[in-house]
């Protein structure tokens, strides 16, 4: 069978995007490690499927590159919203999209009758361990001392729909990821994996992000591992609450908020890159 796709990125976070409103996809796990491969398919992180919602405007799906489901992709809902707008799927500017970790409103920036630029509400961010989930009882789980590869880290661990542990240091341009990534991210004591970011502060509103995502390896962006870092900079002292958040990221960069309420405000680009058919 052929499948029309589209090929979109948030900051460098690329995505295969399938139109579900008129393709059928009966194995998306399958589908996702095929068009994912660099090589031998498109090329990308994962897989998202924008199909039709009973309770909002559109509802996402998503897939990483190894065919594991993911609840939530900050820079994937960004995308979404994009090609909801600009190919028809919906008619206004600020719509909602219903997502494994639940329903998230968002702003869109049209020019040209294109969007580019999308504002998410992203939500409360999750701080007790056992919902994030971290093996842990307490309260939070916040600069941690955690010993891994030999080596001690001081983590802090927050959800955005998906899990993530930070890392504030130094020299994250030299780090290894591809070997203390994995160790992070297969770790027993987070039971469904885990994000980790490795964060370098330059100022009170601006850090430097390294992200090694769980069933991707590292990326170019990570939606809400940015959102995560901003909450975990406040939880740390490095950053204000209620105040914008420049985060850099090797695919570009993200404005984060950690709003007084609890809630992250995430903002950023959405770019369309080529549209395209596969035959499966």
């Amino acid at each position: 069978m052929k499948i029309q796709f589209s090929k979109m990125h948030g900051t460098g976070n690329d995505y295969v995007y399938v139109n579900c409103f008129k393709e059928k996809i009966a194995n998306p796990e399958e589908l996702a490690i095929r068009v994912s491969d660099r090589h031998f398919g498109i090329g990308s992180d994962g897989l998202i499927l924008i199909c039709p919602s009973d309770v909002a405007d559109v509802r996402m799906r998503m897939f990483n590159a190894d065919g594991s489901e993911g609840m939530m992709c900050g820079n994937g809902i960004r995308c979404v919203a994009k090609y909801s707008y600009d190919y028809g799927l919906v008619d206004k500017t600020t719509i909602t999209v219903e997502t494994k970790s639940g329903i998230k409103t968002l702003d869109l920036t049209v020019e040209d009758g294109k969007v580019t630029y999308v504002a998410v509400d992203m939500g409360e961010a999750v701080l007790k361990p056992s919902l994030i989930p971290v093996l842990d009882d307490g309260e939070d789980f916040v600069a941690r001392t955690m010993t891994v590869g030999g080596k001690d880290y001081q983590v802090t661990c927050v959800s955005m729909g998906n899990p993530h542990a930070v890392i504030f240091t130094e020299g994250i341009d030299e780090m290894e990821l591809e070997k203390i990534g994995p160790l992070f991210e297969k770790n027993e004591l987070f039971p469904e994996q885990i994000n980790t970011e490795f964060v370098e502060v330059i100022d009170e509103h601006t850090l430097k992000m390294r992200v090694w995502e769980r069933g991707s390896g590292e990326t170019m962006s990570c939606g809400t591992g940015t959102c995560a870092v901003a909450v975990a900079s406040v939880l740390n002292g490095y950053c204000k609450k209620g105040e914008e958040i420049t985060i850099k990221i090797r695919g570009g960069e993200l404005k984060d908020t950690y709003l007084l309420d609890g809630r992250v405000l995430m903002k950023g680009t959405a770019s369309h890159v080529f549209d395209g058919e596969i035959e499966i």
